[in-house]
């Protein structure tokens, strides 16, 4: 039994090398015809490095023929299947632009987008690729609100949004890490407005009355009535919102600060006046 699995091991291996030796063969001399067929034949057995190689090869000889959509397409979706996700987007993008009639448009259109999408970074780094990612997955979805695909966009265009949410949640809240209250009031107030119904609102409220605390509190005598005020504001707001928050316990005692910091500087100023 070993001996017959040893000589299908040795006939493997001879049909490997046979193979990679026709393989160049074709791919160093072989006519364009040659190289052509053996890219196709190769990108429909999945062996998508190789038959790039060989597409790459073919593209300046059959360029404004018709067989130019079908390789470009190949092209495309090879970069895709390698996970070469940005050079399958361009590609994707430019088969769109060339072919706008081809019955694989609303493929390559999705294609695209995904691929953008699967080139985006985690939350923490640049968010650049995500952006392209979310308005080509919009377009997508403008563009053939009736297709089949229009679920997956969907679902992809929210984990999108949540990823920009998360950014500039966390964007906001290292500035208040950092102790730049001014900062972390403002990016906390573009979060809220910028994703209407974010997860991350209560929390973000929250963290912009404790900013607008510490911010008041550590203030220049001429500043200080204002910032009590917004942070009093920011906290009503807080309580409005969430009234039964788990976050209104941290607030009393700060609450209380501010009062008492209000009144004193109140009876301070007027000691000026008089």
């Amino acid at each position: 039994m070993s001996k017959i699995k040893n000589i299908g091991v040795i006939c493997l291996i001879a049909l490997f090398f046979i193979s990679c030796g026709e393989y160049q063969k074709v791919l160093n001399k072989g006519t364009i015809e040659q190289q052509y067929k053996m890219a196709s034949d190769l990108y429909e057995a999945e062996n998508y490095n190789k038959a790039l190689q060989l597409f790459e090869k073919v593209v300046p000889g059959f360029r404004g023929k018709p067989q130019m959509e079908r390789i470009q397409f190949m092209i495309s979706d090879c970069y895709y299947k390698t996970k070469q996700y940005s050079l399958a987007a361009y590609h994707f993008d430019r088969f769109s632009k060339n072919y706008p009639k081809s019955t694989k448009q609303e493929e390559a259109a999705f294609l695209a987008a995904q691929s953008y999408y699967l080139d985006t970074n985690v939350y923490s780094l640049d968010q650049t690729t995500t952006h392209e990612a979310l308005g080509a997955m919009q377009l997508f979805m403008n563009t053939y609100p009736e297709s089949l695909r229009i679920e997956d966009a969907n679902s992809t265009i929210q984990e999108l949004r949540l990823k920009l949410e998360t950014k500039a949640f966390e964007t906001a809240k290292q500035y208040h890490h950092i102790e730049d209250y001014i900062a972390a009031i403002t990016a906390f107030d573009n979060l809220i407005g910028d994703y209407l119904g974010t997860k991350y609102r209560e929390e973000a409220m929250y963290l912009k009355f404790d900013a607008g605390y510490e911010l008041a509190m550590n203030s220049y005598f001429t500043k200080k009535e204002e910032r009590i005020k917004n942070a009093v504001k920011y906290h009503e707001k807080l309580m409005k919102s969430y009234p039964n928050s788990e976050f209104l316990e941290k607030t009393d005692k700060k609450l209380e600060d501010l009062n008492k910091e209000l009144a004193a500087h109140e009876e301070l100023a007027a000691s000026f006046e008089n």
